[in-house]
């Protein structure tokens, strides 16, 4: 073949490769795809000429030997030829699906649903709002059950992190107990018996990532679809969203200032009810010694598991906590949830399951299938810091920051709007505050508020489910106080008590509308 014989194209003065010094990728491998691309896409013709090595290195700012090794490899794998005395230039006997491979990938508007029609999805669900997105989040920011970030116990987490893994080799490399490290589970049953009453052996715990995780096993054990399912009215929106998924049938059950409505629980089978009894969320009010019984005996007679959520039952600032359900039981039907994320930090991502003693090898054999159990790193270090006491001062301190934040937010409430309704102030790191007379709803408020810069959250903003018609949610409030410095709890309560002050002419919300 002579050189006339190939028809080439003027070569390419320059090629438009974006080369990206910071990336964790090789600048050998970016060069490579760079031109695949180009090639791919059309942007390269079949015979077309590339740079010769030294101009494109020039170009680019690369070595002279990189451009060769990405040229070689391209050759290699057929989209590059070189003939001496020529140069190197894109093969023509690329495969004419190739060249147009990215304009038929599925992307556009008419087929991206292709193969979702051929293949019905099975699940049907929402995400929860478990927190705003973080580019909405305002400069005071009131929402629920956030630790305080300074309070972290950095230093000493730090020096367990160093430990564990200095020694501890073995856990890094090998799986684990799908339910858990044993270490763990035995420092958790030891503080889960004075501090809630619950005498569980350390093969009844299960270590989940959280207390959504073990919503989501409890719903694959416990659920199909038509199972009657009660929850609280309103609840958690991530439990309720879990129970939807499963198509379950939902039984909204009425709450009141003493915790769930006992007397309108459902007649007939029902295969779980879930409650929130230390801190109802979100109206944050205790299930009284009375209602628990109540709840146990109606339990027991219609063979109904209690899921019981204990979400941030650590902080408790008003009289001697009660004991939880799983403690009261006696007849095996509570399953308690429990998190380190309100106590120590969500990011560590562990919570726990106290199984009833028949459940406690299906959930293992589903956490194993699921994702063979949690990282042994975190639960070595969090089995340190409860079997040390260093869990035990920690909640120690930030009880008493909390209360000191939670004294200072119904103080500046009570200062600024009078006798308010306040009720979750026993404990738990949120109050729910029902609007008093002549403020707008709570939806407007906080649109109001909002603008601001103070972040409050009516139960729909709030990770909330509700009855639609239910209306608590256009009068109440979730304000949390964790995570807000006394500093900035007196701003934004100043701020929201301007908006509302109906003397400053064209600055008060609208009462009208």
């Amino acid at each position: 073949m002579n050189k006339s014989d190939l028809k080439l194209s003027r070569p390419c003065d320059q090629l438009p490769i974006k080369i990206d010094r910071a990336a964790p990728q090789t600048l050998q491998f970016q060069l490579f795809h760079g031109i695949q691309a180009l090639i791919l896409s059309g942007y390269l013709r079949p015979n077309e000429l590339l740079p010769p090595f030294r101009e494109l290195a020039s170009q680019l700012q690369l070595s002279r030997n990189t451009v060769i090794l990405a040229y070689q490899r391209l050759i290699s794998e057929g989209y590059l030829e070189t003939r001496p005395g020529v140069g190197t230039y894109v093969t023509g006997t690329l495969p004419e699906r190739a060249l147009h491979i990215q304009q038929t990938t599925p992307g556009t508007s008419e087929n991206d649903d292709f193969l979702a029609r051929r293949h019905p999805f099975l699940f049907h669900g929402d995400l929860h709002e478990i927190f705003p997105p973080r580019r909405l989040r305002p400069e005071i920011d009131f929402f629920v059950g956030r630790p305080d970030s300074t309070s972290f116990p950095g230093k000493l987490w730090s020096r367990l992190l160093t430990r564990k893994i200095a020694h501890g080799h073995g856990g890094m490399t090998e799986y684990g107990d799908p339910a858990g490290l044993p270490d763990l589970r035995a420092a958790i049953a030891d503080h889960l018996a004075p501090a809630r009453g619950i005498k569980a052996d350390p093969d009844q715990i299960i270590i989940v990532a959280g207390i959504q995780e073990a919503l989501n096993l409890l719903s694959r054990l416990l659920v199909a679809s038509e199972t009657r399912i009660a929850i609280e009215s309103p609840c958690y929106q991530g439990a309720a969203y879990v129970f939807q998924a499963a198509r379950a049938k939902i039984l909204p059950v009425p709450v009141d200032d003493q915790g769930l409505d006992v007397d309108a629980l459902p007649s007939g089978p029902v295969g779980v009810i879930y409650v929130t009894p230390s801190h109802q969320y979100p109206l944050g009010s205790t299930l009284s010694l009375e209602r628990r019984l109540k709840l146990l005996e109606w339990a027991w007679d219609t063979g109904a598991y209690i899921i019981e959520d204990d979400y941030d039952s650590d902080f408790r600032y008003q009289g001697a906590p009660l004991f939880a359900l799983a403690g009261l039981d006696r007849h095996e039907s509570v399953i308690y949830l429990g998190t380190f994320s309100k106590s120590i930090g969500a990011g560590i991502r562990v919570g726990y399951i106290v199984a009833p003693h028949a459940l406690a090898r299906p959930l293992t054999a589903l956490k194993g299938l699921l994702n063979n159990g949690n990282p042994w790193l975190e639960q070595a270090v969090l089995a340190e810091f409860l079997h040390s006491g260093s869990f035990a001062h920690h909640l120690r301190k930030i009880r008493k920051l909390y209360l000191s934040r939670r004294n200072t937010l119904i103080d500046c409430l009570h200062e600024h709007f009078g006798d308010s309704l306040i009720s979750g102030a026993e404990g738990g790191m949120h109050i729910a505050w029902t609007l008093p007379p002549g403020l707008p709803d709570a939806d407007k408020l906080a649109a109001c508020a909002l603008e601001a810069g103070v972040g409050i959250y009516p139960l729909a903003g709030g990770a909330c489910s509700f009855i639609a018609d239910d209306h608590q949610r256009r009068r109440l409030l979730m304000l949390g106080f964790s995570s807000v410095s006394e500093s900035k709890i007196r701003d934004g309560i100043g701020r929201l008590a301007g908006l509302c002050a109906p003397d400053r002419a064209g600055a008060a919300i609208d009462y009208a509308i």
